[in-house]
Order: C-alpha cells, then sequence, then structure tokens
C-alpha cells in the first residue's frame, strides 16, 4: 500500500497596517515528490511513493530557507532572523496491508500531530530549526524533531543544502510503532518488548534546488537516519527491520501568483 501525505511549507501571515491577516500579496506552489522510502518506520524493505507538495505563503515573506521536511506551519512570530508558530503534521496509517511483519501489531490510524516550530539564523548560510507536536488519534505521544541546515547558492538559481537530524519521542509514541504487547507476542511471532522514550534516531539529510524559471522549481533530495535507543532495540526492528533508514527521492513544484483584498 502506497503512504500518501501533503507537504505544505511554512506560512507566515501578518496583518498588515488597515488590513486583515490575509490581506496581500499570495503565492500558492503546487506539486508533487517521487521518492523511495522505507515500507513503515524501522522496515528494511523500500516502497516507491508519490506524494503532493501544496505550499502557500505570503509574497515577500521573510523565509529565507525552507526543507521538504518542514511540517507545515503559521508563524506568529516572525523578524526575520527568528521565527516561531504552530505547526502540525498529517500520520497516515499502518497496519499489516502495508507489511506482513506488522501482522498482529498495533494499527496506526489516519492522524496528525500538532504543536509549535521554532528557527534560527545564527548566520545568513545556516537555519537551525525545532518542532515539538503530540499525536492526535494515530498515538498518544510527543515527538520533537530537530534539524540545522547549511545552505549555499552555487548559482543564482541552483541551492545545496545539507545538515544532521535528531529525533526524540515520549514512551507513548515509542510504544504504539515499536512495542509489541505480551497479548500480540503469539499473533506477531515477535518477543514481547515494551519500550521507553527517549532519543528516536539521528541522521544527515541533503537536497539540491533548481529554479527553473520564474514560476517552476525541482528538487533532488536525500535522507539517512539510524534509529538508536528503544526504536532500534525493538523485536520488529531487529528481527524482521533495519535500523538504518535511508530515503531518496525528486520533486517538482509550479507557483501561482494571487491577491487578496
Amino acid at each position: 500500500m502506497t503512504a500518501a501525505a501533503l507537504l505544505l511549507a511554512p506560512v507566515s501571515a501578518l496583518a498588515g497596517e488597515g488590513g486583515h491577516f490575509w490581506s496581500g500579496d499570495w503565492y500558492l506552489k503546487v506539486g508533487a515528490a517521487g521518492f523511495a522510502a522505507p515500507r513503515y518506520e524501522g522496515s528494511k524493505s523500500y516502497l516507491f511513493q508519490v506524494t503532493p507538495m501544496i505550499s502557500l505563503g505570503k509574497a515577500g515573506s521573510t523565509v529565507r530557507f525552507s526543507s521538504r521536511n518542514d511540517n507545515p506551519a503559521f508563524a506568529l512570530i516572525d523578524n526575520g532572523a527568528f521565527r516561531a508558530g504552530a505547526t502540525g503534521k498529517l500520520i497516515m496509517p499502518r497496519d499489516e496491508d502495508d507489511s506482513d511483519d506488522l501482522k498482529g501489531l498495533t494499527e496506526i490510524k489516519l492522524g496528525g500531530e500538532l504543536g509549535a516550530f521554532a528557527e534560527v539564523y545564527p548566520t545568513d548560510w545556516l537555519r537551525v530549526r525545532g518542532e515539538v507536536r503530540h499525536g492526535i488519534r494515530s498515538h498518544h505521544g510527543v515527538v520533537a524533531d530537530i534539524a540545522a541546515d547549511a545552505f549555499v547558492d552555487v548559482r543564482p538559481d541552483v541551492r545545496i543544502s545539507a545538515g544532521p537530524r535528531l529525533t526524540l519521542a515520549s514512551k507513548d509514541y515509542m510504544k504504539a510503532y515499536y512495542g509489541v504487547k505480551p497479548s500480540q507476542a503469539a499473533a506477531s511471532g515477535l518477543a514481547a518488548y515494551d519500550p521507553d522514550g527517549g532519543i528516536h534516531s539521528v541522521g544527515a539529510g541533503a537536497a539540491i534546488t533548481w529554479q527553473v524559471n520564474e514560476k517552476i522549481e525541482t528538487s533532488a533530495f536525500a535522507e539517512y537516519k539510524r534509529l538508536v535507543g528503544s526504536a532500534a532495540d525493538s523485536s520488529l526492528v531487529k528481527t524482521r527491520g533495519d535500523r538504518d533508514q535511508f530515503l531518496i527521492g525528486v520533486s517538482a513544484t509550479y507557483r501561482f501568483d494571487f491577491t487578496l483584498p
């Protein structure tokens, strides 16, 4: 089963003098990304997936850099060097239809995560971003992502970026994705496992972005993460999966400009 996701770039919409927060010039980017990624978190088998990409933002935004890893966000504070606000993430379901490895384990329902983000630019070529989100319906845990990206424009239309990644997760999140209840051991064929919260994974990502023209943008990207702690010690990962997780793909978007009163 091919997973589907909705990827949106950060949105910053601040009210201007004498107008509403939505007043002014906006852009809408639409496109798609195709990539090879694990069938589920911790899987050793991969699946090619295609996902839509939608990015909405206000023209003239002070956003200097964005990554495909950024979740949908609404900046409540934006002074150029620092941005902070609300963020969210769509969580796709996971069950044994995705892989026989998951037979007998807890089903992950379609849901989401809501929380807050903050990002800072220590220099003109480096962005550090953190997100903290709480699960809704899919799980009841808390997840925190921290990423640093160095970026450079090798040409006016070509940007290269790369940097480290770190993810932390609470016990409830780990139990949903990596736990095996004693009552599930027989049905799944896995040893019972009760994980703790802590560091979930460490890794790195890189991308090359080409601004084909004023409207069209393309990108090639790659991500690597290594599961650690309770995630790596899960009987699911140890017996049937792989703690080394890779993702590689390409994307393309087209930008529409419009004005709201």
